[in-house]
Formats: C-alpha cells, structure tokens, sequence
C-alpha cells in the first residue's frame, strides 16, 4: 500500500485556476436573474416584491445547499462534487426556458441557485491543495471567481437585446456545461482524498464533520459575512433595476455601471487576503465597515428640494446623487465589500484547518441568506415607502450595527485582558473566536504594521528581501507621481481654451491662473517634504494622491458653466499645487528604501516618469476635450466661439479613475519602514546645514529650469515664432526631460554626481546661448529649428541634472556627518544621514518648484521692460554661471567635499554597500 505523494505544482495550478474559471462561471449563473429578471417582470407584471423574491430564488438554494455540498466535497473529494454541482446547475438553467408564469419560473429559479452552492465545494477542494500559510491567498484568489457577476452585467444585456433572454439562459447554461468537461479533464483528485484512498480509510461521517457547528462563534462569526457578501449578491442582484427607476438607463447601461460595483467587489478579494496579513484581519474589517457605513449614508439620501428662507428672500436648491457619484461611491463600497470578504474567509483555514467544508460552508450560507433576503426586503421597502434609496437605508443600519457591535466587543475583550494581566499580543483578532484561540493561532492574523529591520546597505537581505520590496514601493509611487504632476500642470492647457467657451477672464487674470499651481505647489512642497516620516510613507502618499480628486473634479464642474466666478478658479488654481507638493514627500519617502549604489537611480526613475506627468497632460488634454469620453455621465459639451465642440470638463475628469485606482494601490501596496520615522523638530536640523541652502540653489538651476522651461515654452515660441503651431510640440520638451531624468540615473551613481552637475551646467550656459543666437537670427528659414533643438538640448540637460543633484545630496551628507557627528558609531551616522538627506531633497524640491512661477513671470517682465525675451535668457545664462562656480568651488574642485568620493581610480568602491 502507497502513501500519495505531495502534489506538484502544476496540479496545485490547474486545481485553483480551474476552480477559480468555473467558480466565476457558476456565479454568473447564479446572478443570472439580475438581468434576465428585468424583462420577466416587464412581461408578466410583477410587483417590486415579487420580483424581489424571483431575483433572491436562486441565492436561497445556493444558500442552503451550501452546507451539504461543503460536507460531501470533505467526504467524497472536492471534484466530483463539484463536477456534479456545475452539471445540474447547467440542466436546470437550461431547463429555465420552458418556464411560461410566476410559479413555474420561481420552481426554475430554485434549479439555477444549485450553481451557488459551487462556493463551498470550491473552497474545500482548494484549500486541500496549499498549505496552511499559502491558504489565504489560494481562498482569496478562488473568491474572486465572484466577478462572474460582473460577466453577467456586461454581457447578458446584449444577448438579451439582440436575442432575447432565452438565449441568455441557452448560453450560460452551455457555458457551464462545457466548463464542467475542462474542469473534470483538467484537474485531480484532491491530496486529501488521495491519502485516505491509499490508505484504505473511510469518509468521516458527518456527524463529525458537524462538530465544529455546535461552536456559538462560528454562528456569531458568520453574521459579519451576512453583510460583506450577502449585501454584496443582493446589490449585484439588485442594482441593475435601481439604475433603470432612478436613473432611467436602458438595461445595456444600467448592467455596464452595475459592473462598476460588482468587478472591485469581487476581482479584489484576491487580494484581501494578503492584505489581512499585512495590516491584520481587524483592521481589515475596521475599514470595511467604516467605508460601508459612509458609502450607504451618502446613497441613502433621496432627491430632494430645499427653499431656505433668509434676509434677502428664498434660495432654493436641488439635492441629489448624480449618476457619477453614484458609480464612484458604488466602486468603493464594492472595493471594501470584497476586502471584508477575504478578511473573513481568513480565520477559516487558522481556526478550523480540518473542517473547511462544514464550517466554510455554513458561513457562506448565512452570507448566501443575505442575498436572498435582502433584495426581498429591498422589494418590500420600495413597495412601502416609494423611495428607491430606502434599500441603502436598510444596509447602513446593517453596517453601523456590525461596526459599532465589533468595537465594543473588541473594547470589552481588551479590557478584561489588562484587568486579566493578560498580554495584548496573545489575544485574537475578533472576539468571538477566543473559546477556539490557541498558541497554534497567536499572531497569525495579527499586523506585521512597519518594516523593522531595514538595511539595504547589507547585500545578503537586499538580495534576499530588500530589492524586492523596494521595487515594489518605487513602481507603486511612479504612477502616482505621475499623476500628481499631471493634475499640476492641467491649467497649462486648460486656460488656454477658457476663452474659447465663453469664460471672459483678462489676460492677466488668465496669466495667474496658470502661474498660481506652480506657486502654491512649490510652497506647499516646503511642508510636504517632512511629512513621510511624520506620518510613514505609506500613508502620506494615499492621503496627497486622493487629494488630487479635489481639483480634478473640481475643474470638471467649474469649466461646464461660463459664469462661474473666477474666485472659483483662483481656488481651483491654488488647489493644483497639491500635486506640484507630492513631488517632495514622494521623493523624500523612495530616498529610504534604496541602498547608496542605486539610490541616484531610484530617484531618477521615481522622478523622471513621475515627470512625465507634464508631457502626459499637454499630450492627452487637448485630445480627451475634443471627444464625449464619458458619454453622458461627463456632461454637455461647450460649443466654442468658432462653432466647435469641447469637453473642457474632461481635463479633469480625465484623471479621477487612475487617482483613486493608484491611491487605493499606495494605501495596499506600499510599506512603513520603522527607520524612516522622526519628527519635525528632528528633521528641521537641516536648516543648519549649509548644503542644504547649496543644494538648493542648484537644484533651482535643474528642475527649477526644466518647469519653468516647461510652462513657458508654448508661450515663448508663439511669440517669436507665430507661425508655428507650439502647443502641438508643447509635450517634447517635458518629455526629453523626464525621459533624460529616468535614464540617466546610472550615470551619476557611476560617475558621481558633482561631476555630472558641473558638466550639465556647462551644457546649459551653452544651450542659452545657442537660444540667444537663433532668437538674433529669427526670421531666417532655419532659425526655428534651431531655436527648438537648443531648447530641446536644454530640457535634456535639466533632466540630467536633476537625476545628478539628487544623487549628490545622499553622497554630501555620509560625507559630512562624519565631522557633525564625530562622537558616534558608524550606524548612528549612517540613520542620521539617511534622515537629513531625505528631508534635503524634499525642502530642496521644494525651492527648485519656484522656477516654474519665476521663468515665464522672467519672460514677461523681461518683454514688458525692452519688448523682446533676450534679457531673461541672459540672466539664466549668468544664473548658470553661478551654479558652475558653486559645483566646482564646494564639491569638485580637489579638497571639494565629494572630490574624494568621486575620484577613485576604481570606481567599483563607489558601489559597494557601507559597512
């Protein structure tokens, strides 16, 4: 007799992949109803009840067979079981055809729900592949076959049109069918049934397997899954019907925009799981409830009309959630929905590892019953009231009861702990599952909360942990960044079309307008830049990159209505400036994560495609406002002076789905380390520091250049050369830049960056020059050519230097705590240095911002005072001069502060990590 050996990884594979696809299958069945059941009720009449209960029918069945397809997947193996469920899931929806009047197709209804049952058979079939510590994530990943729903609302309303629902049901059930073959060709039996069929055992009997039942916190713990996913089937099943009657979509869209909510509220559970690891599956929970109570409050609130009576007469206004809000707001409850999902499937697999089927299963069937409840009473509450928000009534109730009973109870837990003598750390998660927690389950679901032991300068961790991580927060904070600039230099473009759709502004005032993001962003910089490790990284950049939406849709509103005042876009203009002020604690956050070998790099890739941002939006703009991108959902178009269309509000619209989506990336994606915290008052050294105060006088001669350079450029070359179409090459020099900024970071960790500062500063002397000279000889054929190769070379340029005075700041300050810090061990001055580095750059990025209000104001005065721009550019050649001097007196000149570390004959040591 054999003992089944482990299984390979490519069984492990096909079993959860397969499992995943006919999970998703299932559950597209299962919800078929959602949309299908719109057209029944229209064709026999039903009332807002019945059709509340057709539609809630198949969760029932799903609900309640739940547990006995869990018990006999433990029994006779997960795959026939499942197999077997798919088959008569599939029949009976085809048999869903013949169905001819109420009854009949309440009788079909309860055939289709057998396909919800799928998810307790999955789940233990599943979890039989993976280990203990790899079950989360294999549950999470199976859960998110819940995007089925998804399916059926993108893809059931075209079938439905064009053929009719019957062909929807012939489809699915077909669908199902084929998918039952690939998952039994597929896939094995699981190891578990393998081992007792090798050793000649007997099914336990189910009295057994029902033990774990008779346990009060498995029945108390399943309530919590009464809301994540119950209400979650029951808006998926609902929703479509709701946008029709409030609304009025036809049922195409009305199943498209459902999808806004039912794709994050499955696609995510994935990733719950590794989340409840992360952060703990309290926290989880914390946020779940906490959004859901905010997200159903504000959906709660019906149409409604105000006359507010006061000194000067009535005011009357309309109060309302417009279809746009209604689809963000549904997106984020459907996001924090399917994270309460995983968070709660993630105890199963630590408390009860032998019971998964009976106990997964009866959790999922108290959270199937919602589903069947709720779109019942969400049916009745309609009938009742007559007001369709009255079913967002009953899931806030639902909500802040779950949230407020969590907290107490936790509160009551910790409480009796200390009066106990009991520590913290040996508690669980949720207080109902003390009677059943152990030192087998003591911090398993707990946070891991701040990286604690960071030291990328030791090669063995960097290799074996440090990149990986690192990496991951650089790529997660890139989109951001670029976001952040895309959002600031949106008025570049935008003011520029106000005239042409009826905003009568003065020029001037159109010049403050576009000069105003650059000035507060460079001013808001000054703070930013020491908030990382005030707040931790993580946090500090999910919180500056939701801020973006305030501008974003904030423009999107005021460009609609010619009569907006311009204290309105004054404010608006001020509030783009969050995005300028990102820059610093971005860069200040990335600078902790990197050893000094690749430190310059990582800052030239974090700065450089964040940079991007400004060729992004002088590229993307002034296509995305010449089409209805949004439809319906982004407003009227204005028609322009000269006749045209524009959608001016998608300027800023625009950009508000990859905000919340790389806000929401920040928050789950990135990490605290414990080394980067320190205070105001311990960052505010470097106000002491004369390198500070250096650096930022180059810093102003680089990236100060490169955004000035950036919003003033159209301008400039509209004004000497008005034949030349400048805002279809306006995009070319900020993208050299950045492009040169991302690529070039190698070099200064090679070379050192003093000697690339020099030489870049040399470069744009002469670049200025070169301007000056094509300026002189403008009305020749050539001359423009000319004009915009030199500004191209001077962008190229910019972006170098800001890569290489980035670099240098890290590599001045190791050098110079030695003779601050005389009286202290290596690693002291080593997290010193780290520190007032990364607090330099920000307060430097910050200074350097301001070239992008004084450059084009330079261009302006300089023409005001002698009617031509050759003086500006004189005293930026001279500016650069100065910036030589400076490099080559204080950093590389022999005796500089980084001739020594710049100038070895190998340059190898230069890359080898501190020890």
């Amino acid at each position: 007799m054999t003992i089944a050996s482990a299984p390979s990884r490519s069984d492990q594979s096909r079993a959860l992949w397969l499992s995943t696809l006919a999970f998703t299958l299932c559950f597209a069945v299962w919800t078929i109803f959602s949309i299908i059941g719109v057209q029944i009720k229209r064709d026999l009449g039903l009332t807002e009840t019945q059709f509340g209960l057709l539609v809630g029918t198949p969760i029932l069945t799903g609900s309640l067979i739940r547990l006995i397809l869990g018990i006999w997947a433990d029994q006779y193996g997960g795959r026939i079981v499942y197999a077997a469920t798919m088959l008569a899931a599939a029949v009976a929806t085809l048999l869903l055809t013949f169905a001819y009047d109420y009854p009949t197709f309440l009788l079909a209804a309860l055939g289709v729900g057998i396909a919800g049952g799928s998810f307790a058979v999955g789940v233990t079939y599943v979890s039989k592949w993976y280990p203990k510590e790899k079950q989360g994530t294999a549950l999470g990943i199976f859960g998110a076959g819940n995007v089925g729903a998804a399916v059926t609302k993108f893809a059931a309303p075209f079938v439905m049109i064009a053929y009719g629902w019957r062909t929807v049901a012939v489809i699915w059930a077909l669908a199902l069918a084929v998918m039952t073959v690939v998952f039994w060709l597929g896939t094995k039996d699981d190891p578990d049934l393998a081992r007792r069929r090798s050793l000649g055992l007997e099914p336990e009997p189910i009295s057994a397997l029902l033990e774990p039942l008779k346990n009060v916190q498995v029945w108390r713990f399943a309530l919590y899954y009464f809301f994540v996913f119950g209400a979650f089937v029951a808006l998926a099943l609902w929703l479509p019907r709701y946008l029709i009657g409030v609304y009025g979509l036809d049922i195409a869209t009305a199943g498209m925009v459902g999808a806004a909510y039912s794709v994050p509220a499955s696609i995510f559970r994935a990733y719950g799981g590794h989340l409840s690891d992360k952060f703990g599956a309290r926290t989880v929970m914390y946020w779940t409830f906490m959004v859901s109570v905010v997200c159903t409050f504000l959906l709660s609130y019906p149409p409604a009309d105000y006359a507010v009576r006061t000194t000067t007469g009535t005011v009357t206004f309309h109060l309302e959630i417009g279809l746009v809000a209604f689809i963000v707001i549904a997106f984020v409850l459907g996001f924090f929905m399917s994270l309460g999902k995983a968070a709660v499937y993630k105890h199963i697999p630590v408390y009860y590892p032998n019971r998964v089927g009976p106990v997964g299963g009866i959790v999922g069937l108290i959270g199937g019953l919602g589903g069947f409840v709720l779109p019942i009473v969400f049916g009745l509450l309609n009938d009742l009231t007559g007001v369709w928000q009255s079913c967002f009534w009953l899931l806030f109730l639902i909500a802040a009861v779950a949230l407020v009973w969590m907290h107490f109870a936790i509160m009551a837990m910790e409480r009796e702990a200390r009066e106990q003598g009991v520590p913290r750390a040996s508690l669980p998660e949720l207080p109902e599952m003390q009677p059943v927690h152990g030192k087998a389950q003591q911090g398993v679901l707990a946070a891991s909360g701040a990286i604690q032991d960071w030291a990328p300068e030791d090669p063995a961790y960097w290799a074996a942990k440090g990149r990986a991580v690192a990496r991951r927060n650089l790529w997660i904070s890139i989109p951001n960044l670029l976001l952040a600039f895309a959002v600031w230099m949106v008025w570049s473009v935008v003011v520029a079309k106000l005239p042409a759709v009826g905003f009568r502004f003065t020029t001037d005032q159109l010049f403050w307008l576009a000069a105003l993001p650059a000035l507060s962003g460079a001013t808001m910089r000054i703070v930013y830049g020491f908030m990382p490790p005030i707040f931790g990284g993580r946090l500090w950049t999910t919180l500056a990159t939701w801020s973006l939406m305030i501008p974003a849709v904030g423009i999107g509103l005021a460009v609609q209505n010619p009569t907006t005042p311009y204290v309105i876009f004054l404010a608006l203009a001020l509030l783009c400036g969050f995005g300028g002020a990102n820059f610093a604690s971005s860069m200040a956050n990335i600078a902790f994560f990197f050893p000094k070998a690749e430190k310059g790099n990582a800052l030239a890739l974090n700065a450089g495609l964040g940079n991007l941002g400004v060729s992004v939006v002088q590229f993307v703009v002034p296509l995305v406002i010449t089409a209805g991108v949004f439809g319906a959902l982004g407003g009227e178009a204005q028609v322009g002076s000269t006749g045209e269309r524009l959608f001016l509000q998608n300027a800023g619209y625009i950009w508000v789905p990859f905000i919340a989506a790389s806000a929401i990336a920040a928050w789950f994606g990135m990490d605290d380390l414990a080394s980067m915290k320190a205070s105001f008052a311990q960052q505010a050294v470097i106000f002491q520091r004369r390198h500070n105060w250096i650096m930022c006088w180059l810093y102003v001669g680089t990236f100060g250049s490169f955004i000035g350079y950036s919003a003033g450029f159209p301008l400039l070359t509209k004004t000497l050369f008005p034949d030349v179409n400048a805002l279809q090459l306006a995009f070319l020099g900020p993208l050299v830049g950045a492009m040169s900024r991302s690529l070039t970071g190698w070099v200064s960790d090679r070379w050192g960056g003093g000697r690339v500062t020099l030489w870049v500063f040399a470069g744009m002397a002469v670049a200025v020059l070169s301007v000056l000279y094509f300026i002189t000889i403008k009305d020749q054929p050539d001359a423009f050519l000319g004009f915009f190769a030199s500004f191209m070379a001077l962008f190229c340029l910019t972006g170098i230097g800001n890569a290489s005075t980035f670099q240098m700041i890290p590599a001045i300050m190791r050098k110079d705590m030695a003779r601050l810090m005389p009286g202290v061990n290596e690693p002291t001055r080593a997290r010193q240095a780290e520190m007032e580095a990364a607090a330099i750059i920000g307060f430097s990025s910050a200074i350097g911002a301001y070239g992008g209000f004084f450059i084009p104001k330079a261009y302006g005065t300089s023409i005001a005072m002698t009617g031509a721009v050759n003086g500006a550019l004189w005293a930026f050649f001279a500016f650069y001069l100065t910036c030589i001097a400076i490099t080559w007196a204080v950093y590389t000149r022999k005796g500089g502060v980084l001739h020594d570390v710049e100038r070895r004959r190998d340059p190898a040591p230069l890359l080898q990590p501190a020890q």
